[in-house]
């Protein structure tokens, strides 16, 4: 069972010396990944819910901050992170460097009073199109830090995860570096909740006439084919807070036997993100939806773990082999970011 799997395989097993920083850490699904790699972690983040369940479910500690450019951080050899999305989703007002969520200045701050080995940063799929111009800025910058910066789109479903979510991952490194080799096999939405996605649970709350209604003009004007209900036979669609937390025409939903609709639980949507049945939330359920929203699913993080470890061993290259190899060369040795 999916569900098993998950559990047994998405635990902490700090074997190796190297730390990761995890910066806007969350509740912790990009360490959670990390840290079942191997790796000790230690994560920063400005929600104090998101902060506890951190620190309550992963074998390293989070600490409660709101990180700013010239914050103080621990050694680590590696920096991973999600600067917050919002500035560039397609959902939100998409105003870029110009939003005071943009984290990418504390994060590219981190990497150079650290000088890691490897650095990480994911961010949503938009930061590749509307945004790109930002996205070519903050390589080049990353590449003038003396590093290689590998790019790439990766879509959670083909890493073992039920749910179709594509995220830009960005990897930094010194040696040769790989992204996970993608798999055939997709896990279904029936393989991760079905013992409870078609039963009217305790505490559920169902669509009323007036939101089947509404909903069902919503979809019509999408040219939605199939209802946007949850499918025992295919991956979720994206898990976001939106979707979760708000009850909207595109919130996240199941159809009972009976034909009524119900929202999902927090449980739910955590198995659907990849987060194992052990891994307990803190806060209210608003609390427990936008962490689980906010999450890189921990499977997901786990494979680019093991991709990451493996180039970590690797023998680092000189700063004249990166410069020869590097697309942004000429910026190696300067600094053009304007804070």
């Amino acid at each position: 069972m999916y569900a098993d799997e998950i559990n047994q395989l998405l635990v902490p097993r700090i074997t190796e010396c190297p730390r990761v920083l995890d910066l806007f850490a969350g509740c912790g699904g990009l360490s959670l990944g990390f840290e079942a790699a191997g790796f000790a972690t230690i994560g920063y983040e400005c929600v104090e819910a998101a902060a506890t369940t951190y620190s309550k479910n992963l074998a390293g500690s989070c600490h409660t901050a709101m990180l700013e450019v010239g914050f103080d951080y621990p050694q680590a050899e590696i920096v991973i992170g999600g600067p917050p999305c919002q500035p560039f989703s397609v959902r939100g007002n998409q105003m870029g460097m110009k939003d005071a969520r943009d984290g990418f200045p504390i994060f590219i701050d981190a990497v150079r009073k650290l000088q890691p080995r490897m650095f990480m940063f994911e961010n949503v799929r938009n930061l590749m199109f509307s945004h790109k111009w930002y996205l070519e800025l903050i390589l080049s910058e990353l590449r003038g830090l003396g590093y290689m910066v590998e790019a790439k789109c990766l879509n959670a479903v083909d890493y073992g995860v039920p749910q179709n979510r594509e995220r830009l991952i960005v990897v930094g490194h010194r040696s040769k570096y790989a992204f996970p080799v993608r798999e055939t096999r997709k896990v279904t939405v029936g393989e991760a909740i079905g013992d409870t996605m078609h039963v009217a649970l305790a505490g559920s709350r169902f669509l009323t006439p007036a939101q089947d209604e509404y909903i069902a003009k919503y979809e019509k004007a999408s040219c939605c084919i199939n209802p946007r209900d949850l499918y025992p036979d295919r991956p979720a669609r994206t898990i976001t807070c939106r979707n979760l937390a708000g009850a909207t025409s595109d919130m996240q939903r199941v159809r009972l036997p009976d034909g009524r609709r119900r929202r999902i639980f927090p449980r739910e949507a955590a198995r659907l993100q990849s987060f194992p049945d052990w891994f307990d939330f803190c806060g209210n359920e608003t609390q427990q939806f936008n962490q689980i929203g906010n999450a890189v699913p921990p499977l997901l993080a786990y494979k680019i773990a093991l991709s990451m470890k493996e180039a970590f061993y690797l023998p680092e290259r000189s700063l004249e082999e990166i410069s020869a190899q590097n697309p942004a060369r000429q910026l190696l040795f300067q600094n053009t970011y304007a804070y």
